[in-house]
């Protein structure tokens, strides 16, 4: 199907195409494809040869409607669903939910439950960022990564388990706490599991990090200026690659962050790379962050929730949310009218905010550097459409 606007001529591909309109731009639909791929979005390119000359990410076919399910659920069972929308990061997922719901209600959190909420979620950043260092070199040519990167995420998802009694979908936080105390001598196989981590990690780092395949794959292409991350909302690893020094758990502390000292990965080039080393680096942020944290909660003796009413209601009002998410900036905005459900909860996701970014990334590109700054902007899905 052709169209003309003006100067313009497009030529959109699709079945029956004919092929003698050459010279003429070409319009490409790029997705939605099953969600075991990068998940559906569907990407609208224009094309001049084999250069992006417009990019347009189309979103919403995983759409839920959880924010319109959370009205109909009460402050327990809201968990269940928060958890899900991005699937690699749960349990932060879970805990920006009742941190919103604590501070409506004035609610005090034991101290042993704070940090065991810290070292968790700590690990939970381990987990998401393995599983794209492993998947990124997959999708541009290298196979062997995503074998140790696994590997680690079987040793941190060992304790998780063990833990909670899930593997992906933790269900561990409350209101007012955790759901249960850690088994006895877990702090001590957590830091067993950090420690054999760190010491394996450099087999992945060393094997990718100064590849010269994915070197020439990955610098210098797809530059995210601070600018136009600042201006689009990102955040995160993409945002701190491209130099904005921004991390809530050192700028707004929540939890006890501010009784830690959080370095913050940054890098200035804002390409495909610069993302991957932040990432890279930030692990091992993370796992040192953890084991201080385990540290502490072997000090701590007491209690790791509240006991709550059988009906857990929260005053009338509203609040804001925001925690550090492993992907980036997650908000959650509840308003309450003093039922047992929230009245709205509206979830500000990571993901959505930086896949806005692909409308300026991608115009200039070639073809061939898609995927490898498509999967360089680390979303998942779930996130974006919730």
């Amino acid at each position: 199907m052709t169209t003309d606007t003006g100067d313009l001529r497009e030529l959109t591909v699709g079945t029956g195409a004919g092929g003698e309109q050459l010279g003429t731009d070409m319009v490409l639909n790029i997705g939605p494809q099953h969600p075991s791929t990068h998940g559906v979005l569907r990407l609208r390119l224009v094309l001049d040869g084999e250069r992006v000359v417009a990019a347009e990410p189309i979103v919403g076919y995983m759409h839920r409607g959880a924010e319109k399910l959370f009205e109909v659920r009460d402050y327990r069972q809201i968990i269940v669903l928060a958890n899900r929308h991005d699937w690699l990061s749960a349990f932060s997922n879970e805990l920006g939910v009742v941190l919103a719901v604590e501070r409506l209600m004035g609610m005090e959190v034991p101290e042993r439950a704070t940090w065991l909420r810290m070292a968790l979620a700590e690990l939970n950043r381990v987990l998401n960022h393995l599983m794209f260092l492993g998947s990124y070199p997959l999708e541009i040519g290298a196979i062997t990564p995503v074998f140790y990167a696994f590997r680690e995420r079987e040793t941190i998802q060992a304790v998780m388990e063990e833990v909670s009694g899930g593997r992906i979908h933790y269900m561990f936080n409350r209101v007012g706490g955790l759901k249960e105390e850690v088994p006895a001598g877990w702090t001590g196989r957590a830091r067993a599991a950090i420690g054999e981590v760190r010491r394996r990690l450099p087999d992945l780092d060393n094997l990718i990090r100064r590849n010269e395949i994915f070197l020439a794959r990955t610098v210098g292409v797809g530059v995210l200026s601070a600018a136009d991350a600042a201006a689009f909302g990102a955040s995160g690893p993409v945002a701190r690659a491209s130099g904005l020094d921004l991390d809530l758990r050192r700028d707004e502390p929540y939890l006890a962050y501010d009784q830690l000292d959080v370095p913050v990965v940054t890098k200035t080039a804002g390409d495909c790379h610069a993302r991957f080393e932040v990432l890279l680096d930030q692990v091992y942020v993370s796992l040192d962050l953890a084991e201080r944290c385990l540290e502490r909660v072997d000090r701590l003796t007491g209690p790791v929730n509240t006991r709550l009413p059988k009906v857990v209601k929260a005053p009338e009002g509203h609040t804001y949310a925001w925690t550090e998410n492993p992907l980036g900036i997650n908000g959650y905005y509840l308003v309450s009218r003093g039922e047992k459900t929230p009245w709205r909860l509206k979830l500000r996701t990571a993901s959505y905010a930086n896949v806005q970014a692909l409308a300026t990334l991608l115009p200039g590109c070639l073809v061939p550097d898609l995927i490898a700054i498509l999967g360089s902007m680390f979303f998942v899905v779930g996130d974006i459409d919730k």
